[in-house]
């Protein structure tokens, strides 16, 4: 429900609700200041190694890029930090973006290396709002690596840019030493077409928006995890990925200049993106836990390990802030696309806490859902 000023009421009520349950006047307010305070410290890198967690999508990644990559890189096509770099060319409008794939296994249910770095380049330009044209292709190979296994992993890839409409136009292979690397590594950067007007990006979330995902969440990371076979666990589970260039177009048809931003939620899952959203727009996601959707053998197998399956990585699901007032329409729009038929409303946006995002329990409580810490699921991309 959206109050007259177009604010989430439920989500204000909500925030209020949880302040007037504080353990003492005035405690949840000094809670809030100091995690304001620490978000607003400059990121720096503690570690004197690099380590898993750093490749996870978690605070220990946007420390790494922050205070690493963008303190040396920095300028305004890199500093949104988006899935893709907009810029012009010219008369047109274009979108860069690049990914690297260390996936382990290199073959999954639902998959393998090959298709999950077309799916997951063709998925970023996509967010970015362009239309996906050429892709490139860099393998780093291990001396030994099965030539058959590679012919596997390429013809997926073929496969994947025909089902997505993108052609691989470029590449680079090298091949290291036995036990220099893990098989086979793929790098893929792609050029999409911008041809719709406004930008998208986390920044644009707005009091009274709309938080959308488009399918039932974590199963690519539970997928990859048991498909390791370190666990005595059994689940009937394929990989989501899938390219999601048509499922975006949909949507954007359907709700021209209503759509404020989208992302992928790849490592770090959901709750990444959603923490990316409230704290590059300074407001608050408010979402409802009971309205999440995750299919049972995902928060089966989730439960037994101690894993929220919000920050579970996906590689077929969106996240997409809509304005609220179009919320219906956009959900119809994805709902009559395959790639979207499990689309749900999950929460809201508010005002306050500002950059925080809260989650609604099925208990009737609340709490704050904060950035990944530390690497639970490795290498699952």
């Amino acid at each position: 429900m959206t109050g007259a000023d177009g604010t989430a009421s439920w989500a204000e009520a909500l925030v209020r609700e949880h302040e007037s349950h504080a353990v003492r006047p005035g405690r949840e307010e000094q809670v809030l200041e100091r995690i304001d305070r620490a978000r607003r410290r400059r990121a720096t890198v503690r570690e004197e190694y690099v380590t898993m967690a750093h490749g996870a999508g978690g605070k220990a990644t946007q420390s790494l890029i922050e205070a690493i990559f963008l303190e040396s890189f920095r300028n305004p096509l890199l500093e949104p930090l988006e899935d893709g770099a907009v810029f012009g060319a010219g008369t047109e409008r274009l979108a860069l973006t690049t990914d690297s794939y260390v996936v382990s296994p290199l073959f999954f249910p639902g998959g393998n290396i090959g298709d999950l770095a077309v799916n997951g380049t063709v998925n970023d330009l996509a967010m970015c709002g362009a239309r996906p044209l050429y892709l490139s292709a860099g393998f780093i190979l291990e001396e030994g690596f099965p030539v058959g296994d590679l012919r596997r992993v390429v013809a997926s890839m073929a496969v994947a840019a025909e089902v997505a409409g993108v052609q691989i136009v470029t590449g680079d292979t090298k091949v290291v030493q036995r036990g220099k690397a893990d098989g086979c590594y793929v790098n893929t950067a792609g050029v999409g077409l911008l041809e719709r007007p406004g930008a998208l990006g986390v920044a644009g979330a707005r009091p009274g928006d709309a938080v959308i995902v488009s399918g039932p969440i974590g199963e690519h990371g539970v997928t990859i995890m048991l498909a390791r076979g370190e666990l005595d666990i059994e689940a009937d589970l394929i990989s989501d990925t899938a390219p999601l260039n048509g499922l975006v177009a949909a949507l954007l048809d359907a709700c021209p200049e209503a759509v404020r931003c989208m992302r992928d939620a790849t490592r770090g899952g959901v709750a990444t993106i959603l923490n990316e959203i409230a704290r590059a727009s300074g407001v608050a996601v408010v979402v409802e836990e009971d309205a999440v959707p995750v299919r049972q053998a995902v928060r089966g197998a989730c439960e037994l390990l101690g894993i929220d399956p919000l920050y579970v990585a996906c590689e077929g699901r969106l996240v997409a802030v809509v304005d609220g007032a179009v919320a219906d329409t956009a959900l119809a729009a994805l709902r009559a696309h395959p790639l979207g038929e499990g689309a749900a409303l999950v929460g809201r946006i508010g005002e306050d806490p500002p950059g925080l995002v809260l989650l609604k329990t099925g208990f009737g409580g609340t709490r704050i859902v904060d950035l990944l810490v530390g690497d639970p699921l490795p290498r699952i991309c």
